[in-house]
């Protein structure tokens, strides 16, 4: 007892939980094992009755498939008597054959000697009937059904004598069981109500000093410091909590002072964080209106425009409105979709500014089928490649860069030209890109697929937009994961950047004789 007053809580409700649980078992163990006993007993009393029912039945099986036979001498009626026949004989074997005292036995080895015999007759039938003797079966087909009117009267004999007995037996285990089963309720209710008992005991102990607690704890909640500190009766976790409690209300009241300082100094330092948020949101307000707006560029280029119109500089009027038209478009069309010949005039403004700024060092050919101009695509697709191919394959070689800018219908794996250079087949448009510049290598070509490659800064004049963009853009509208692909031979050999567009919509199906645009240079 005592070590369970020192032990912790844990092995106090674990101890008395295993000790009236094993208790239960052991009970129901017990009660069980005499319930199950009384009911095999119970089971065996009529197996005697069964079996020499299913032996009647057997035997009277048996001899109606030999008369059936001998009536009508099929072959159905032969293997249905056999396997009767072969039943019976089994059945027969099982049955006692010892001589004893007992009436009953004496009577069960009787009727095997008389099965066994009768067994034999009937065979003897069978085969006379088989050979074709009518008068030798005649005679053992009477014999054999006096044998069998006499078993049946002394099976029915043993019977009742057995059922009798069994009865008297019967009713004697009932009345045994239902002594036990009450036996057994009051056992089980006996037990329950002393588990119920120990519990309660167990867990009044265990409440106790938590309600006295409890209440202290509602008192200090209130504000009320001046209470009797409760001792610890344990050792257990309810022991160590009101050892930890009442060092708790010991300390609470020095630690209220110190709340209250900290309290004011947060509350002074939350003043100041709100302060410079206030001057925070101030600046980010004025760094929003320093910023330039958009609309207010492209106003301004276009009076540039318009003042070098009027002064007659044709070249400068051309150069600023293209420059005003590339930034309007990069600004609305990034998240539209537009029709192809769209970005191709995209593209031929930004190559005709690169080249009033590098004076015409970069050379631009196109060949595009003029039928398929109007297919829809993503906005910005075509001019960040070039870009890329100006920044990243021209500018690094030396010598004079060339971008080729192709439009076709793909036909089978590679697409294929009729005779007159265009394009046939039906499928997916492709959108060609090529320059002449320094190539990529295959390292740098998966890098650039799978969005790994990334560069220093922003190269000038970038839109800011970069190859990963394109390519999931296309992969997004497309739905393939080929949308994109991008084709080098090595250093020095150039880099073509191919689309595919299976979806293209807005495509004419036939094209006249001037379909086709011829190649033109910039």
């Amino acid at each position: 007892m005592n070590r369970l007053r020192g032990g912790s809580l844990q092995f106090k409700i674990s101890a008395i939980y295993i000790v009236t649980n094993l208790f239960m078992l052991c009970v129901n163990l017990a009660l069980l094992a005499g319930i199950n006993g009384m009911s095999s007993q119970l089971d065996t009393v009529y197996q005697d009755n069964l079996h020499l029912n299913e032996l009647s039945e057997a035997l009277t099986q048996t001899q109606d498939n030999m008369t059936a036979y001998l009536s009508a001498k099929t072959t159905d009626s032969l293997e249905n008597y056999y396997r009767s026949e072969q039943a019976f004989s089994e059945m027969v074997r099982e049955l006692d054959d010892q001589v004893t005292g007992s009436a009953f036995e004496r009577m069960e080895r009787n009727i095997r000697h008389m099965s066994e015999c009768y067994l034999e007759t009937a065979g003897q039938t069978i085969e006379a009937k088989r050979g074709r003797n009518v008068e030798k079966y005649r005679v053992r087909y009477e014999s054999t059904t006096q044998m069998y009117d006499y078993i049946i009267a002394y099976i029915s004999a043993l019977n009742s004598e057995q059922f009798k007995n069994n009865s008297t037996q019967y009713m004697e285990l009932l009345r045994r069981f239902r002594l036990f089963e009450m036996v057994s309720m009051i056992v089980m209710t006996a037990v329950m109500v002393g588990n119920v008992g120990i519990i309660i005991s167990f867990t009044g102990t265990v409440i106790k000093p938590l309600k006295r607690l409890a209440g202290s704890a509602d008192e200090i909640a209130k504000g009320n410091f001046d209470i009797e500190l409760q001792e610890p009766e344990s050792t257990d976790e309810v022991g160590i909590v009101t050892h930890a409690f009442n060092s708790m209300v010991v300390s609470i009241g020095k630690y209220i002072e110190q709340i209250r300082d900290n309290m004011e100094a947060e509350r002074k330092l939350k003043e100041k964080e709100l302060l410079m948020e206030a001057h925070l949101k101030d600046a980010r307000l004025k760094y929003l209106q320093a910023q330039i707006n958009p609309h207010f560029l492209f106003n301004t280029l276009n009076a540039g425009a318009q003042l070098a119109m009027m002064e007659g500089a044709d070249r400068t009027y051309e150069y600023v409105q293209k420059v005003a038209q590339f930034y309007r478009y990069n600004m609305k069309k990034s998240e539209e979709n537009v029709s192809l010949a769209e970005e191709i005039e995209m593209v031929d403004s930004y190559i005709y500014i690169l080249n009033v700024r590098f004076a015409g060092d970069i050379h631009y050919e196109k060949n595009v089928d003029e039928a398929l101009m109007q297919t829809q695509m993503p906005g910005m697709i075509l001019q960040p490649i070039v870009e890329n191919c100006v920044n990243h394959g021209i500018r690094e070689m030396d010598g004079e860069g060339m971008i080729r800018l192709c439009v076709y219908r793909e036909s089978g794996a590679a697409g294929e030209k009729a005779a007159n250079g265009d394009f046939v087949g039906g499928g997916p448009l492709c959108i060609s890109i090529k320059d002449n510049g320094v190539g990529m290598s295959r390292e740098t070509i998966d890098r650039v697929m799978n969005g790994t490659y990334r560069t220093s800064g922003m190269a000038a004049g970038s839109n800011g937009i970069g190859m990963d963009n394109v390519i999931s853009r296309m992969r997004l509208y497309t739905g393939d994961e080929d949308a994109v692909e991008i084709n080098s031979k090595g250093k020095g050999q150039g880099t073509e950047v191919l689309i595919r567009i299976r979806q293209a919509a807005g495509a004419a199906a036939d094209r006249g004789p001037d379909g086709q645009s011829g190649t033109e240079g910039q």
